[in-house]
């Protein structure tokens, strides 16, 4: 097994939705640490397909975001979900709030996994550690994706320095509320909020810090998703991936706000399979489509 070189990372503000998160349990303890899980979930493993598709979470999102994707996928692609520590299943586990330690460990988890071609898929927050996770492999001698899809984020040199993670918590809800990732009064319980919110300023303060690691661009074709009214980039904003690659940069805008991805995810999923091979996006998979 290759081994994946640590990074040195001395230090754009991001999202949550609310709306794809699992409630958190009263019986929980965020006190009490859980034992350490495995970074990758798959909800429907098909051993025997022949793409993988890596998906990483938004900012205080899990890896529960695309569990819906695996009933869209036809049998030839195998979804591989990355699950951040700090909430859903790994609910009480230490939050990880650098993004050297977060891609090393993914990186090192997903490698047995790099036995047929795969591709990497984050939204917002995801989509830079999908960027440097693809790096980071590649300089462990790990081939690189087929194709990085990028949603909903800036190209990591442009993301602006951001201070969420530094607001109070108010001014965090109201954050999210304007990234529409989640409404006001979901927050109002005083226990919830207290959880959900130590996860979001995590993340925050994880993808507010980084900032792009040294090394040469990626060569693998790089697809840009978006909403048509997201208001933390546009089309021209995403054009701006092709200093992430020397390979080819397309762009496609849905309609939606930062979060589009659950309404038209269905359309996002025909698109991610038509980029990565026209045969995947015709084969029928095994499960009826879900809401």
């Amino acid at each position: 097994m290759a081994r994946v070189p640590t990074r040195d990372l001395r230090g754009s503000s991001d999202s949550v939705d609310l709306r794809q998160r699992d409630p958190v349990r009263k019986a929980d303890n965020p006190m009490t640490p859980a034992p350490a899980r495995s970074w990758l979930r798959r909800f429907r493993p098909r051993p025997g397909a022949r793409t993988r598709l890596v998906c990483l979470p938004h900012a205080g999102g899990g890896a529960n975001a695309y569990r819906a994707w695996a009933a869209l996928l036809p049998s030839g692609v195998d979804l591989v979900c990355v699950q951040y520590p700090g909430r859903e299943d790994r609910f009480g586990e230490p939050l990880v709030d650098d993004m050297a330690t977060v891609v090393t460990a993914v990186a090192e988890e997903l490698t047995p996994l790099l036995d047929r071609p795969y591709a990497l898929f984050g939204h917002s927050m995801g989509s830079a550690v999908a960027y440097e996770l693809a790096r980071t492999l590649r300089a462990a001698g790990l081939p690189e994706p087929d194709r990085l899809f990028a949603s909903g984020r800036r190209a990591p040199a442009d993301a602006p320095p951001g201070r969420v993670h530094l607001a109070d918590d108010e001014a965090i809800v109201s954050e999210l509320v304007r990234l529409g990732g989640t409404r006001r009064e979901v927050l109002e319980e005083p226990g919830l909020r207290e959880a959900v919110l130590g996860y979001v300023r995590n993340d925050y303060r994880l993808v507010e810090r980084y900032t792009p690691f040294p090394g040469p661009p990626l060569s693998c074709p790089v697809s840009v998703f978006l909403g048509d009214d997201d208001p933390e980039v546009d089309a021209d904003l995403a054009r701006r991936w092709s200093a992430t690659t020397s390979g080819r940069v397309d762009v496609r805008v849905f309609a939606g706000d930062h979060f589009y991805l659950g309404p038209e995810r269905e359309a996002v999923v025909s698109e991610v399979l038509r980029r990565l091979d026209p045969a995947l996006a015709a084969a029928p998979g095994p499960w009826p489509s879900t809401p």
